[in-house]
């Protein structure tokens, strides 16, 4: 007997006989149609990174962000469906709430992706309810250094080096290792915030290639020594630099194409 996805996915709860579950398959999919998201740790600090399609030459520069802050030194960046991105930094705002007012102090990274995890997984389990039809890159700093971390929509969670999520996610992938290597051997120096800011600006180009056809905006935030440690946009004159850099670099790459 195999299963086809009919009357297997009328319910989150409900598996296939091969054991998978269609509805969570379905939210990966919303993820994979969505802008790329990009995370990157660096040496200093960590950055995130988003395309932030501009669905209508009205809309109000800025509006529906994409990358949220749910503490002070921690920021969510989402992609996939922006309502449940938005709901659920909500959800991380209470937990971070919660765990300072309990134990006085501000919520390790991985903690706070622990508890958002479990949350995104109970939408699994029940069939009252739907997966979110998200992927999210959290990221921040706390007493161990950088962290990174991914949530997919299953619920499960790794931590990064650098990753991506959304359309375009494999090339992103490919050029964030790329940016990494240099980091390795004889004489390779750490990749710092900035410079991680012109590179992850570069990969949001390269990706958004395959979407010609919509515009968009580029939008980046960091935790670093030059943000205070908190989670804050990256400077407007860096941001614009970096977008800058990253169309010419990939003007430059279609030149010699």
């Amino acid at each position: 007997m195999s299963s086809i996805g009919t009357g297997y996915d009328l319910s989150v709860s409900t598996y296939s006989p091969d054991g998978r579950l269609f509805q969570v398959e379905y939210a990966n999919k919303a993820v994979e149609a969505a802008g790329v998201a990009v995370g990157l740790r660096c040496s200093d600090g960590v950055i995130l990174g988003v395309e932030r399609l501009l669905h209508s030459k009205l809309l109000v520069k800025g509006a529906n962000k994409r990358i949220q802050s749910v503490d002070t030194h921690i920021g969510l960046a989402t992609a996939g469906l922006l309502a449940d991105g938005k709901h659920l930094a909500g959800r991380g705002r209470d937990e971070a709430y919660n765990f300072r007012d309990q134990y006085a102090a501000p919520v390790p990274v991985n903690v706070l992706a622990d508890r958002i995890s479990g949350y995104v997984q109970a939408y699994t389990c029940y069939g009252s309810v739907r997966p979110f039809g998200i992927s999210s890159l959290l990221a921040g700093v706390d007493k161990t250094g950088p962290r990174l971390f991914c949530i997919e929509p299953s619920g499960v969670f790794y931590g990064y080096r650098a990753t991506a999520v959304g359309k375009g996610k494999a090339l992103a992938k490919t050029e964030l290792e790329k940016v990494l290597a240099k980091e390795e051997g004889e004489g390779a120096t750490p990749v710092t915030v900035r410079q991680g800011v012109l590179e992850l600006a570069r990969i949001i180009h390269l990706v958004h290639d395959d979407n010609k056809d919509k515009d968009f905006e580029l939008e980046m935030t960091w935790v670093c020594e030059e943000s205070g440690w908190k989670h804050q946009s990256v400077p407007a004159d860096l941001l614009k630099e970096a977008d800058e850099k990253g169309r010419a670099a990939l003007e430059e790459g279609m030149e010699e194409d």
